[in-house]
């Protein structure tokens, strides 16, 4: 097994920032952009070609990348900032994009799976794109696709960033 970590990232900038400084911190990791993660990190003056891993975008259909998740190429599969989109297609089993594509296939080859799901909370503060903190009150339905997805085998939903660098390390070793 490859000491490798895939890290996608989902149409959703909660705490983008800190989660970057994460990444960052790794050696290890490869990056796999959502369409919608590549149009907020835009929004968020995230300098996709600066990043200092292997980036894999979406491309084909089939996402022939996720094979690597079934050959043991990745030791974990961190999923942060997971939108509450891609939390609803994980929960019911839709996976007709990149990261829901790799969220699946690494389930199947029991590769551990890290979520941070956007919504978490009945009320959040979030710092938007301007910079500025602006409330966000996730719907009841977002919050039970979390819940749902927390109960999922192989997969650990995380609520903060602290818990998402505690679960990190876990896995990173």
């Amino acid at each position: 097994m490859s000491g490798k970590i895939g890290w996608a990232v989902t149409g959703a900038g909660h705490l983008i920032k800190e989660i970057f400084k994460i990444t960052d911190s790794l050696d290890n990791v490869d990056l796999f952009l959502s369409r919608a993660a590549e149009e907020v990190l835009k929004m968020y003056k995230v300098d996709i070609e600066s990043l200092p891993h292997k980036i894999h975008r979406e491309g084909h259909a089939s996402a022939p990348v996720t094979g690597k998740f079934s050959t043991g190429h990745y030791k974990g599969l961190i999923v942060a900032p997971a939108s509450g989109n891609s939390v609803a297609k994980f929960v019911t089993g839709i996976a007709d994009t990149l990261v829901t594509n790799i969220f699946a296939q690494a389930g199947k080859s029991r590769v551990p799976i890290i979520v941070f799901p956007t919504d978490v909370a009945p009320e959040m503060e979030s710092m938007g794109p301007s910079k500025k903190p602006v409330m966000v009150y996730p719907r009841s339905v977002d919050l039970d696709n979390t819940d749902k997805l927390a109960g999922f085998k192989g997969v650990t939903v995380v609520r903060s960033i602290d818990d998402l660098k505690t679960a990190v390390q876990e896995v990173a070793g």
